[in-house]
C-alpha cells in the first residue's frame, strides 16, 4: 500500500493500525490506514476495498517468473491443506504484489503530523444535508487522543481528550457510534470517552460553531449533542451565523465580539515580577495581551496565554486584557485592573494568586 506524497518526497512504509468504514456496496467501504515513517512522522491515507481487490486480482507478485502462478485462480480455497507445494513455495518466496495500491483518487496523506499517533478509530457522520463528515479518532505515545475532522481533504482537529491522569501507553481504542462512547484500554485501566460531550465547548454559540463538532449543534441557548434542527457549520465554522452575534461589517468581513469578563482588582508590590495568566479555550485561536501602552502577542500552544511583568511600576497600573480571536470572532479572556500595592491596600483586594480561572479545552 502506498502513502506519501511524491512532490515533497515523503514516504510511510511502516502500517501501524487501519479503521474500516462500510458502506451500502461493499466495493465503496473505505480502509483508513495509520502510517508511519523512520522519522517517527504519522500519516492517515484512505483506500476503497474496490481498488485493493482489483490489485490481489489482476497484479502480479513481486519478482514472479512462473506462468503457473501467473495464470493460476485468485479464489479463496476451501481446504488450505490442498494447496500444492509450487504454490506454497511461491507464496513463502514471493510474498509482496508488484501493483502498489494507492489511496482514493491517487491523493497525497489526508493528515500527517510530527505526533506519534498509535491507534485509529473512524466514525462516518452523515449530516443533515446527506453530507459526510467523517470523524477520525487517534490514539498518542503519551495517552491522549485527538479528535479530527475529515472535511474534504483537509483534516481539522476539534479537540484533545485525556482520558488518563497521567502519561501512559494505550493498548487499543474501540468506537461505540450510537453511543458516541470512545473505549480507551491502558495496559491497566479501560477508559469511557463521552465524544459528544459538547459543553466543553463554552457556552456561547460561536464557541459551539467554531468548534466544526458534528456531534455538537447551538440548540435553546445550549451547545447540545441533540443536533436535530440545531444550528451548525461543520464546513467552515462560520461564527457569524449565530443569531445573537452583534456584527458591523468592513467589507466581507465581520467582527463579531463576546460579552466582557469582569475585570479583577490585583496590587502588585513596587519593582516585583508578576505574572499574569489566561485559559486558551482554543489552539485555533490568535491570543494577545493589551497592557497600557503596549499589545504582545501569546502562543497558544500550551494551556496557558502567559504575560510577564518583569518589574511593576506606575507605568504598568491600569487594564491588562487577554484577547482571543479566531475567524473574526473576538473574546475577552480575562481582564486584571493593576495598581501599585501601596495605593491599593486599604481596599483589601484579591490577589492575582486567588483567582479561579477557567480550565481550557481543545478546540
Amino acid at each position: 500500500m502506498f502513502c506519501g506524497d511524491s512532490e515533497r518526497k515523503l514516504l510511510f512504509s511502516e502500517l501501524v493500525d487501519t479503521a474500516t468504514v462500510h458502506a451500502d456496496h461493499w466495493e465503496n467501504t473505505k480502509i483508513y490506514g495509520l502510517f508511519r515513517n523512520e522519522w517517527g512522522m504519522s500519516a492517515v491515507c484512505v483506500y476503497t476495498i474496490r481498488d485493493i481487490n482489483d490489485v490481489f486480482m489482476n497484479s502480479s507478485f513481486n519478482g514472479q517468473t512462473s506462468e503457473t502462478t501467473t495464470n493460476r485462480q485468485r479464489d479463496c480455497v476451501e481446504d488450505s491443506s490442498k494447496i500444492s507445494l509450487n504454490i506454497l513455495r511461491m507464496i513463502d518466496k514471493n510474498s509482496e504484489l508488484e501493483d502498489w495500491i494507492h489511496p482514493v483518487g491517487n491523493s497525497n496523506p489526508l493528515l500527517f503530523s510530527h505526533h506519534n499517533y498509535t491507534h485509529i478509530s473512524v466514525d462516518s457522520f452523515q449530516q443533515k444535508d446527506n453530507s459526510q463528515h467523517p470523524v477520525i479518532f487517534l490514539s498518542l505515545n503519551n495517552g491522549r487522543i485527538h479528535k479530527v475532522l475529515q472535511h474534504e481533504n483537509e483534516p481539522f482537529i476539534i479537540a484533545e481528550y485525556r482520558p488518563f491522569s497521567h502519561t501512559t501507553h494505550i493498548t487499543s481504542i474501540n468506537l461505540h457510534s450510537s453511543s458516541k462512547k470512545l473505549y480507551v484500554n491502558s495496559r491497566d485501566q479501560l477508559v469511557q470517552v463521552d465524544v459528544a460531550n459538547c459543553t466543553q465547548y463554552g457556552s456561547t454559540c460561536q464557541d459551539c460553531i467554531l468548534s466544526r463538532d458534528p456531534y455538537c449543534g447551538w440548540k435553546d441557548g445550549l451547545c447540545t449533542s441533540d443536533t436535530h434542527n440545531a444550528l451548525q457549520d461543520v464546513a467552515r465554522g462560520n461564527p457569524a451565523l449565530c443569531p445573537s452575534a452583534t456584527s458591523k461589517s468592513q467589507g466581507a468581513r465581520h467582527e463579531m465580539k463576546a460579552e466582557r469578563r469582569s475585570e479583577s482588582m490585583v496590587s502588585v508590590p513596587f519593582r516585583s515580577r508578576y505574572f499574569l495568566t489566561c485559559p486558551v479555550s482554543s489552539h485555533h485561536a490568535e491570543y494577545i495581551w493589551k497592557s497600557p501602552g503596549q499589545t504582545t502577542n501569546c502562543s497558544s500552544k500550551g494551556e496557558q496565554c502567559v504575560h510577564l511583568i518583569h518589574s511593576m511600576g506606575p507605568e504598568q497600573e491600569g487594564l491588562h486584557q487577554c484577547l482571543s480571536e479566531e475567524r473574526g470572532y473576538h473574546k475577552v479572556l480575562a481582564q486584571y485592573q493593576l495598581m501599585l500595592k501601596g495605593r491599593t491596600e486599604s481596599l483589601r483586594l484579591p490577589q492575582l494568586e486567588s483567582l479561579e480561572l477557567q480550565q481550557p479545552s481543545f478546540s
